[in-house]
């Protein structure tokens, strides 16, 4: 059933067969983490890749006085601090379960083993290149876009993102206070 999961999740992306993807997840363990847990704390290495099968998790950094969200992920999505998972080096971004969340992981040794096998350079090459178009999409909108316009994007791809995620940390994405957050959601219900 996991690979069929992957398997679907990423179509989107590529399509490849499902022993690819049975093969990966002989590779994978699953996890649980409860709602507000520290999967990867700041000023550590990242030691997995992790796929979300339910829940959310966040990307966060802390600036001056409290953590920012960098981003958000949720069901049939990969999760993790990945430029650590790549260089193998601690960063200062800590990942956060936001809701009670299933997940499957791989190890960071397991993950640079698989990216010597055909099927791990083709996932590890989607990943990171969705990765990179959703990062360079969200810097975009930032620097272009209104408070008001980056909430309607993020709700649209995301509709029933108020109930599952804080307020505080739609806002802190969206760089607004959650006092614009809340004027915002009033003037578009």
């Amino acid at each position: 059933m996991l690979a069929e999961t992957l398997k679907k999740s990423f179509d989107k992306y590529f399509i490849a067969p499902i022993e690819a993807w049975k093969e990966f997840a002989e590779f994978c363990e699953p996890v649980i983490f409860k709602k507000g847990q520290i999967i990867k704390p700041q000023g550590t290495s990242e030691k997995y890749f992790y796929f979300i099968i339910k829940g959310s998790a966040g990307i966060f950094l802390w600036k001056e006085n409290n953590f920012v969200c960098l981003d958000f992920a949720f069901e049939n999505s990969a999760c993790c601090d990945y430029m650590s998972l790549l260089t193998k080096q601690p960063t200062e971004l800590e990942v956060v379960a936001l809701e009670k969340s299933e997940m499957i992981r791989i190890s960071s040794n397991n993950f640079h083993n698989l990216s010597r096998k055909s099927v791990g350079q083709v996932i590890m090459q989607m990943t990171a290149e969705a990765s990179f178009v959703e990062k360079q999409q969200q810097q975009i909108e930032l620097l272009t876009k209104t408070a008001e316009k980056r909430y309607r994007i993020l709700e649209a791809k995301f509709p029933n993102i108020h109930q599952r995620v804080a307020q505080k940390h739609i806002a802190s994405y969206l760089g607004i206070t959650p006092q614009s957050l809340s004027r915002i959601r009033n003037t578009t219900n």
